[in-house]
């Protein structure tokens, strides 16, 4: 197997262990992330870390060789299924984090892309660079990218398949951190600002931000209504509020 799924402490951490092949995404290894994810809720862990095994890459991107030679409806039929799988990610109970801890280019960044947060190394880079083979992005990197850093900028990436540093990336938007020290253990601290807060909330707070990206401010407005509603009725809402009267600290049970 090339992907490993552990925990440590609340966190559930799956690695991409192919490091001789700078963890770049076989359709097999595709498959195995699919699987992981489907055991995620299942486990007691407050977030889910990816990265990539060694020092040297996240995931270098999609198995070149496996793409020569197939004909439309195998890519198109293995398109999709990257798609949904990495859509997998947004739909997990708990939160996400890519964790990149070198190159992340192709179908890595696109993984990255989907996850909810992303903490690099100084030492990363990203890159979109499918239209120097002559392909563009299919596993969401056209339609996420921009939703994240704008249009024009995910434009120029895309076009120009250039790579961009870990420094660019943050203040681009591409990712939320850059670590010192252990990337793993940067993300891990992280993620530790949020993870203590009630998980059901959490969910129907990033719910509410992802489904603005597909509906008019209007719309948005009346899913955010709904969503606020569900989070007010929960115990955990009931706590924080009394605990906020009582001025002592939150007690939360995600419930």
């Amino acid at each position: 197997m090339s992907i490993e799924l552990t925990t440590r402490d609340d966190f559930a951490i799956l690695t991409i262990n192919r490091p001789e092949a700078l963890n770049a995404l076989s359709f097999e290894i595709i498959r195995e992330i699919s699987d992981a994810l489907d055991e995620v809720p299942a486990m007691n862990v407050r977030a889910l870390a990816i990265i990539g095994q060694g020092n040297k890459a996240f995931c270098a991107g999609a198995d070149i060789k496996e793409l020569i030679g197939r004909s439309m409806s195998d890519q198109h039929r293995d398109v999709r299924t990257g798609q949904t799988t990495f859509a997998k990610l947004e739909h997990l109970p708990v939160p996400s984090m890519a964790v990149i801890n070198g190159y992340a280019f192709g179908g890595g960044l696109e993984l990255a892309l989907a996850c909810n947060f992303r903490v690099a190394a100084p030492t990363a880079k990203m890159g979109l660079p499918e239209i120097k083979l002559g392909l563009i992005p299919g596993y969401g990197g056209t339609q996420r990218l921009p939703r994240l850093i704008g249009e024009g900028r995910a434009l120029e990436m895309i076009m120009t398949g250039r790579t961009v540093s870990a420094d660019e990336a943050l203040q681009i938007g591409l990712v939320h951190t850059v670590a010192d020290g252990d990337v793993l253990e940067a993300a891990l601290s992280f993620a530790k600002r949020f993870t203590g807060y009630s998980l059901p909330v959490l969910r129907l707070a990033r719910e509410a931000v992802l489904r603005s990206a597909d509906c008019s401010l209007g719309e948005g407005l009346r899913v955010e209504a709904d969503l606020a509603t569900l989070a007010f009725q929960t115990a955990d809402a009931t706590e924080g509020m009394n605990a906020f009267a009582d001025k002592r600290s939150p007690e939360f049970r995600d419930a």
